[in-house]
């Protein structure tokens, strides 16, 4: 499992400690996810034996992941050139799942998101899907499923209302 070390709209400048410290923070929700379906004790375990293996998005480079199920997870905070990097760690007996929403890219500004120009550069691919979900597959609290419909229609209506340029 991996994902971009990308803060959400803050800097929050250097992080003291060792590398493992200084990228618990981002890789945090995978651990988090990771103990919503696994015994807390059991994870351990399963990394030290190579099982499960949590790693930054920028440890993948050169690798090539065989007999693997990986995850990039927050995919919307990759560039076009990491998605392009991760896609190629794909190895023999390998399948990869990409996760992330378009609509909350923390990327600075002038960086285009991997996740939004993907379809178009594989979506005529066999074996390559592409899945959205809306407001209605939200598996949080149910509020969220409200919150979600109600960004979704304040951009529809600010879109609407933007100039058409000609």
């Amino acid at each position: 499992m991996t994902r971009p070390a990308v803060e959400a709209g803050e800097h929050l400048g250097f992080l003291p400690g060792t590398l493992s410290e200084k990228i618990d923070p981002y890789l945090r929700p995978l651990f988090d996810a990771l103990h919503d379906m696994i015994d807390i004790d059991t994870v351990p375990r399963l990394m030290q034996s190579g099982v499960i293996e949590v790693a930054p998005l920028a440890y993948m480079r050169g690798r090539s992941l065989n007999d693997a199920f990986i995850i990039l997870d927050e995919a919307q905070n990759t560039t076009p050139e990491q998605m392009k990097m991760f896609l190629t760690r794909l190895g023999f007996g390998s399948k990869m799942v990409i996760t992330g929403d378009v609509t909350q890219v923390d990327l600075p500004n002038g960086q285009h998101s991997g996740l939004r120009v993907v379809r178009d550069i594989l979506g005529d691919i066999d074996d390559i899907a592409f899945l959205e979900l809306t407001a209605e597959d939200v598996v949080r609290h149910r509020l969220i499923g409200d919150i979600v419909k109600a960004y979704d229609n304040f951009d529809e209506q600010r879109q609407a209302l933007r100039p058409i340029r000609q």
